[in-house]
């Protein structure tokens, strides 16, 4: 009967002497073991074994690149607003819905459809009050500016139409010449998609029933934030 193959004596030493508290990460195992072989062994790691962490903040990073900033003040920097939370993830929103209707930029239907997504701020709230909800806003973007092409592909982040960057940019001038404090809210955003005649995101406010009445009655809340703190029920 064939001898059943053991350990060497030498290895067998290795992992005798091996200790699971060792801060260690290589162990080499003597020329004379197996076929008289150098053979480095590495440990695994809790840093080798995990995602690197770095790509946690990547999206908010990027949006906030990608959004459009206020100069700042030269008499007081600090002042300088930026854009709240929610008007952040409102346009991370419109990224996506363009690229999921494949479209190769965020334009104004974009950045309305990405406010409906979001759905918490005063300024959706408001929309869909008034029967503005995003299956509608959709429907219409497609029936206003076609369908893409099935095998077209957006890229990552879809740069911005000229009328959706003045939008953003009337948002930051509305802002600032307001003189009050606080930040760019979504009203800002959604307010200066209406002060873009012709553009694609006005004329589909304007189908579903979005006028210059219910643009002044939403421009009296613009300095109160994203949240409605009244808890009044809307009807």
């Amino acid at each position: 009967m064939a001898s059943i193959p053991t350990l060497s004596p030498s290895l067998t030493k290795l992992f005798s002497h091996s200790t699971p508290h060792s801060n260690t990460n290589h162990c080499t195992l003597p020329p004379t073991s197996l076929f008289g072989t150098r053979i480095t062994l590495q440990r695994a790691t809790s840093s080798s074994c995990s995602l690197p962490n770095t790509n946690c903040r990547a999206t908010s990073a990027t949006v906030s690149f990608s959004l459009p900033s206020p100069k700042p003040l030269s008499d007081a920097p600090e002042k300088t607003p930026k854009w709240s939370a929610r008007a952040t993830k409102s346009f991370a929103m419109a990224e996506l819905e363009a690229r999921k209707i494949k479209f190769p930029n965020t334009g104004t239907e974009a950045i309305l459809m990405g406010i409906l997504v979001e759905g918490t701020s005063r300024a959706a709230k408001f929309l869909r009050a008034n029967g503005i909800t995003l299956f509608k806003v959709r429907e219409e973007t497609l029936n206003l500016l076609g369908k893409s092409d099935l095998y077209y592909f957006s890229p990552e982040h879809p740069p911005l139409t000229e009328p959706a960057q003045l939008a953003l940019e009337w948002a930051i001038q509305e802002k600032l010449k307001s003189g009050e404090g606080g930040e760019i809210n979504v009203t800002h955003m959604l307010l200066g998609i209406w002060s873009q005649k012709e553009s694609a995101g006005q004329i589909i406010l304007a189908s579903l029933g979005f006028d210059d009445e219910k643009a002044k009655e939403l421009a009296k809340t613009i300095d109160g934030g994203d949240v409605d703190l009244s808890f009044k029920r809307q009807t």
